[in-house]
Parts: C-alpha cells; sequence; structure tokens
C-alpha cells in the first residue's frame, strides 16, 4: 500500500495530465465541451477514475463519453510515462453530473422557500382558536390563597 499523500499526488497529476491531453492531443470531432472535475486512483496505484462534465445535452455527453472511451490508450500510455510507475493504471471515465445534483438541489429550496412563504402567510391572519386565558380560574380562590400566606408567618421549624 501507498502513502496516503503520495496517492493523493498521483490522482492530483493524473487529472492535469488526462485534461492537457484533452484539450491538446485529442482531435476527435465527437468531444465536446469537456472538463476533467476529478481524478481518484486507488491505493496500489492500479485503477484511475477520471470524473468530468460536459457542457450540452444527452448527445453531446454521449459523443464525449465516446470519444474519451476511444482515446483512452493514448491518455493510459502518457499518464503511466509522466508519473513514472511501474505499471500505468487503468483509466476509468465517468460521467460527474454535479450540474443536475445542483439544479435539483435548487429546485428543492425554492420549494422549501415557496412552503416558508405560505405558513408565513397563514401565520400572518391566524388568530387564537379560544379565549385569551385558555384556564380557567376561579378568582375567590386565588384572593383567600394570598390572605392565608399573608397571616401564616411562623416558621413551622423555629417555632416562634
Amino acid at each position: 500500500m501507498s502513502d496516503p499523500a503520495k496517492v493523493r499526488r498521483h490522482a492530483e497529476r493524473v487529472r492535469e495530465l488526462v485534461a492537457s491531453v484533452v484539450r491538446s492531443q485529442i482531435k476527435d470531432p465527437r468531444l465536446g465541451m469537456i472538463t476533467i472535475t476529478d481524478a481518484r486512483i486507488t491505493a496500489d496505484l492500479r485503477d484511475a477514475t477520471v470524473f468530468y462534465t460536459v457542457l450540452g445535452d444527452a448527445a453531446a455527453q454521449a459523443g464525449t463519453a465516446a470519444a474519451l472511451e476511444s482515446a483512452k490508450g493514448m491518455l493510459r500510455s502518457t499518464v503511466g510515462k509522466a508519473l513514472g510507475l511501474r505499471h500505468s493504471p487503468t483509466l476509468t471515465f465517468v460521467l460527474d453530473d454535479v450540474q443536475d445534483q445542483v439544479k435539483h438541489i435548487d429546485d428543492l429550496l425554492a420549494q422549501a422557500r415557496n412552503a416558508d412563504a405560505e405558513v408565513q402567510r397563514l401565520a400572518a391572519r391566524a388568530e387564537y382558536a379560544g379565549e385569551p386565558q385558555p384556564y380557567k380560574v376561579d378568582e375567590d380562590t386565588d384572593a383567600e390563597d394570598t390572605d392565608e400566606n399573608a397571616e401564616d408567618d411562623t416558621s413551622p421549624r423555629t417555632g416562634r
């Protein structure tokens, strides 16, 4: 097993190398507006997963996926030479659907804001269901309790 810091450095290097090669050396017309977002490599440095996003619709995403698959060999050899490892890591490309998740979260937040506004609107017009004092109070009992406490000034412990 490798040092975790070394694995992180190699993963960052893989991301940079793949982004550079995609930008400068791959001339496939199917390749869309691609951004390499992240790369992760296993602890044994044998397998690397490269995450990417594509600007466009599903057809652009499918075309970019096909272009990356066809250029996988060239990308793997470039990464292997640059890293100087005994074994070049196997590259796996995964579409990073961050944009879809962001849109979904934004929609959920908008629904929550609308629901909160509706609750505030309803609360502004709300009135109590009963009387202002919901508990029954006997005015006579309260007056008697205060009079009894005022007359009883002797302490039971001291007996004074």
